[in-house]
């Protein structure tokens, strides 16, 4: 960096429309959920737990403690979920919060490490009163009433496109199907089953979805449940589902998992997961998981990236343009 960099830096990358247009669309966002008498909440930010994920990198920071003599490690949230299941539990209703997450290693035309989050949560409904709701306010925020929505399965979306089942298929038939679709280095790629239908999902399928339409995909692989229930079926499925615009991904909904030892069960698997490929290995949000024991009611929840929102509304092709301080500059 040079002497020069800084006084080169100070303004802002987003123009004064992308400024004004976060703020318009910050008011409706409120506004809807006013009108639906879904409550605005605040959880914090830094966490003493950490996301098992094993896709996601945490960032992290420490406390000087109340003795102030002994730091702590804290880590910088990824998603405000667990917090506001907690709430959920203590009997808190509908939910919903506007908020930055942050995840480490995350930069490109469409990720930034820190960025803006929408969640909430409708305890009693189901995944397909939630699809609607998210149409709708996707049609409020982008101020399109005649915005079409798609909804396709996980399952017919890779046979009709790819012509591979993610069910059945080998990691030489999704291979296969890669190379088929015109991508470059498959034969010297090593991935699991999942790896492979992340990719594909990734760069064969989701530049197509959601063009002119908001696309749902629904019902996705139960090894990518993450923290959504299984449906038995069959197939089984887990109870999840993913919203695209124009090509780019924007929301990840699920029929929430309200079993604790279900949970747990999956925790243990993402930790072993994680030191299997050498990854940190972060503890347990054990406050979440008593909330569960305790009892969180039936629940859709589903988030949301406000800043690829923006992206779409504004005919944005990188995200720097809806942000008034990348990284870079902040």
């Amino acid at each position: 960096m040079t002497a020069s960099t800084p006084a080169r830096s100070w303004p802002p990358v987003a123009e004064p429309e992308a400024l004004r247009a976060r703020a318009r669309m910050l008011q409706r966002l409120r506004a809807f959920f006013a009108e639906r008498g879904v409550l605005e909440v605040e959880t914090p930010i830094l966490s003493r737990a950490g996301v098992t994920d094993p896709t996601l990198t945490v960032l992290t920071t420490d406390w000087l403690g109340a003795d102030s003599a002994t730091r702590q490690p804290l880590f910088l949230h990824t998603s405000p979920e667990l917090p506001m299941k907690r709430l959920l539990a203590a009997g808190s209703g509908p939910i919903y919060q506007v908020c930055k997450v942050f995840r480490d290693g995350e930069r490109g035309r469409r990720h930034h490490p820190e960025f803006s989050l929408l969640e909430w949560y409708q305890p009693g409904w189901t995944l397909d009163a939630l699809i609607d709701e998210v149409a709708a306010l996707v049609r409020w925020l982008l101020e399109r009433p005649a915005l079409a929505v798609e909804i396709i399965r996980y399952r017919d979306l890779f046979r009709e496109r790819l012509r591979v089942d993610p069910w059945q298929a080998e990691v030489s038939d999704l291979r296969a199907a890669g190379r088929a679709a015109g991508l470059t280095g498959c034969d010297g790629l090593e991935l699991d089953r999942d790896g492979w239908l992340d990719l594909l999902m990734s760069r064969c399928l989701e530049p197509e979805l959601g063009c002119d339409h908001l696309t749902v995909v629904r019902d996705y692989p139960p090894s990518q449940a993450a923290l959504a229930r299984l449906d038995p079926g069959p197939p089984c499925v887990a109870a999840r589902f993913e919203c695209y615009l124009d090509g780019m991904e924007l929301a990840n909904g699920f029929d929430e998992l309200t079993d604790a030892a279900e949970q747990r069960a999956r925790f243990a698997a993402d930790l072993e997961a994680r030191r299997a490929a050498g990854l940190p290995q972060p503890p347990l949000d054990e406050t979440f998981l008593a909330a569960l024991e305790a009892g969180m009611p039936p629940t859709a929840g589903v988030a949301l990236g406000l800043d690829r929102l923006l992206m779409g509304a504004l005919g944005a092709e990188h995200i720097d343009a809806v942000l008034a301080f990348p990284v870079e500059r902040a």
